[in-house]
């Protein structure tokens, strides 16, 4: 199955391609086809999840998944949340949204810095699919108080898992898709999918 991924973030292109191929479907980002993305207007990440997967199939006439994910902390009652992208401003770069992450919690106790990556994911057939599939899944951890590891993208450098006690950045890319929200959010859209198959 031929599927636009609405995104250009290179590290997305590669978990998708990873966690699905086996399953049968074939990627092509919205880059190749010139697409902008929307606007991120929705205030959850259901919202934007379908926002960014319609707007690809209308463009492309393709079936489009799009996912939207964000760190949620809990000593800033949820931030960055659908905004960890835009963070510290909308053409932040990752280091800028880690920099001000940790500013925001320089104050805070470990016991404070509990925290999640949430992800959801949806599959549209067509831009107006009256039953897209959705798939979402969440990642406990909590915020380091400086990066550590050079894999990842976004704040994984800061986000050390609750098992291994190590940083997303720190994992091989088979530890990370076992673990990481994206990785259960792909899991439970495939089980869907295999469901209305």
């Amino acid at each position: 199955m031929r599927v636009v991924l609405a995104t250009g973030n290179a590290g997305k292109l590669r978990e998708f391609a990873d966690l699905l191929a086996p399953a049968g479907f074939e990627f092509v980002s919205q880059a190749t086809f010139g697409i902008e993305p929307p606007e991120e207007t929705g205030t959850t990440f259901v919202a934007n999840a379908l926002l960014k997967a319609r707007n690809a199939a209308r463009l492309t006439g393709l079936p489009a998944m799009a996912d939207d994910s964000g760190l949620e902390v809990d000593a800033l009652q949820g931030a960055p949340g659908v905004r960890s992208a835009r963070y510290a401003g909308d053409h932040a770069s990752d280091a800028d949204n880690i920099a001000k992450l940790l500013q925001a919690l320089v104050d805070a106790p470990d016991v404070a810095r509990g925290a999640r990556f949430r992800c959801v994911i949806a599959l549209v057939t067509s831009a107006d699919d009256p039953k897209p599939l959705i798939g979402s899944g969440e990642w406990r951890g909590r915020i380091l108080h400086a990066p550590r590891g050079h894999a990842g993208f976004g704040y994984d450098p800061i986000f050390e898992d609750s098992v291994s006690g190590r940083s997303a950045a720190e994992l091989s890319a088979a530890e990370k898709h076992a673990r990481s929200h994206r990785g259960a959010a792909l899991a439970a859209l495939l089980d869907e999918w295999r469901r209305r198959r």
